[in-house]
């Protein structure tokens, strides 16, 4: 299959979140698999700075944005490692930015022109560079006019009739809503501004509009592509959703195996294997305990956490059950990560007055993010909603068994160590449903209470989640199913 992958941005040429990693990783995988993937996204201002070459391809295009035609160019390189071609929009007013979206914590207020402008260039790229394309594979509110361009202007010229579109939400809460206005930057006729399309609340509403007209839908695990056609995690899109049900799938990203593997993990203080694991974790707990001040205790329960300090991340419970915590329980807590001031004061201020339970380090390190993977006992992620998560498969692959909540792709990945399945030899971690503090706090007593007293069972959760696999290699063949039947879809929708 040909498939053209259409992204705002794509690691190592750019990145905000986690967009990028799967742009630039499911290429790649693509590839491996003996289809020929091409990646377009935009020439953003630090794009070379990954040492990769991009080079000029001397062809010029110009699109109209509303009542004006806008120039642009095209560049290529390609995705290091492999030989799928990355193709770069030019437009240096548009995209030739401090940040990619934003500056200074605000929205540019042309967003909506600028990726107007994008995604009539990914259209306009297939027929200059006579590109053979059976499906644009399209990614949050930024391409979400591709398949409304591709339904409505397009199909009525040669190639482009039978290319099929999937349009891939990452994560429901970012939608690209702006004043109906900017309807007319659009150039699409102001009777698709409705609200069984492109219309949401009197706003232009670009991520819906991508579920409207796209082929086929997914997200990034089946539990999330469920939850979001529920009024709780829908926001706002729960009707849409449910209306385009039969077409919307999920498939859980994949991690990278490449830089997330304790037995090549330059981080560690020592690297191991699922057979050495026993032997070496333990070096690199201790090591973790020194780095971070805490006292070296081979048996205490370590608890890490790593990401964004904010309540979608469920900071408020982690931050009631530390503070109680503190004077109950016999664990230490290893913290790493920025955002709401209020979880920095509080974390600070319990670091401060327990150094001997807590460390935080209000800050944000790779290689540090590395060693409390390998040096901690169990990682936690209580989110109110999580579309994916990626550090809960790194902890399985690191052997620090994950306490999470059941949403999204926590549920779909972590398997709660009840009795059933410790009998089928099925659980790798701790869950609980209820987003509560007591829920919380029950099931990480759950979890020490095995971790101290039941070695041969913790052995086991270890064991059993770092055998798994969560590679790119395994998310690449569920798409290749899902762009199959997409490309199917757009063949019946031809012939009727």
């Amino acid at each position: 299959m040909n498939i053209l992958l259409a992204a705002s941005e794509v690691v190592p040429f750019s990145k905000t979140g986690g967009l990028a990693d799967v742009c630039g990783a499911l290429p790649g995988e693509l590839a491996r698999l003996g289809h020929r993937p091409a990646v377009i996204v935009p020439a953003h201002r630090d794009s070379s700075c990954c040492g990769a070459i991009i080079e000029p391809m001397g062809i010029d295009f110009i699109v109209p944005i509303g009542s004006k035609t806008v120039t642009g160019h095209l560049l290529q390189s390609t995705l290091p490692g492999t030989k799928v071609p990355v193709y770069f929009v030019q437009q240096d007013h548009y995209f030739d930015r401090e940040g990619l979206y934003q500056a200074d914590g605000k929205d540019y207020i042309d967003n909506c022109e600028r990726f107007v402008f994008f995604s009539r260039a990914v259209l306009e790229a297939i027929r200059l560079l006579d590109l053979q394309v059976d499906v644009i594979h399209a990614n949050d509110w930024q391409t979400g006019l591709v398949p409304a361009y591709l339904q409505i202007e397009y199909r009525g010229i040669p190639r482009y009739e039978r290319i099929a579109s999937l349009f891939t939400i990452h994560n429901l809460a970012y939608q690209g809503r702006f004043w109906h206005w900017d309807m007319l930057l659009t150039g699409l006729d102001w009777k698709y501004f409705n609200w069984h399309q492109m219309e949401f609340h009197g706003h232009l509403n670009l991520l819906k509009t991508g579920i409207v007209f796209a082929d086929s839908i997914n997200t990034v695990s089946p539990r999330y592509a469920q939850e979001i056609q529920s009024a709780a995690l829908g926001c706002g899109l729960e009707g849409t959703l449910q209306h385009r049900s039969d077409v919307l799938s999920g498939i859980l990203n994949g991690m990278d195996t490449v830089h997330w593997n304790p037995a090549t993990d330059s981080n560690l203080a020592a690297r191991y294997n699922v057979d050495t694991v026993g032997q070496y974790k333990p070096t690199c707990k201790a090591a973790l305990q020194k780095e971070l001040g805490l006292p070296t205790r081979p048996n205490v329960p370590l608890i890490g956490l790593i990401g964004r300090l904010c309540d979608q991340k469920g900071i408020d419970l982690v931050a009631k059950v530390i503070q109680r915590w503190v004077g109950e329980e016999d664990a230490q807590w290893a913290i790493l990560g920025t955002g709401d001031q209020k979880y920095h004061d509080l974390l600070g201020d319990l670091a401060g007055r327990f150094p001997q339970k807590v460390a935080a380090r209000l800050e944000f390190s790779g290689e540090l993010a590395h060693r409390i993977e390998a040096g901690c006992d169990m990682f936690l992620m209580p989110s109110r909603y999580e579309p994916c998560g990626l550090n809960q498969m790194y902890s399985l692959a690191y052997g620090t068994v994950p306490v999470v909540r059941a949403t999204g792709g926590l549920a779909d990945t972590i398997t709660d160590a009840d009795d059933q399945a410790l009998e089928a030899g099925t659980a790798n971690g701790f869950s609980f449903s209820e987003y509560s503090e007591l829920a919380l706090a029950e099931t990480l007593r759950r979890a020490c209470d095995v971790y101290r007293k039941k070695k041969v069972v913790w052995n086991k959760l270890i064991d059993t989640g770092m055998r798994q696999d969560w590679s790119w290699a395994r998310s690449a063949r569920e798409y290749v199913k899902l762009y199959a039947k997409t490309i199917a879809r757009r063949k019946e929708a031809v012939l009727t």
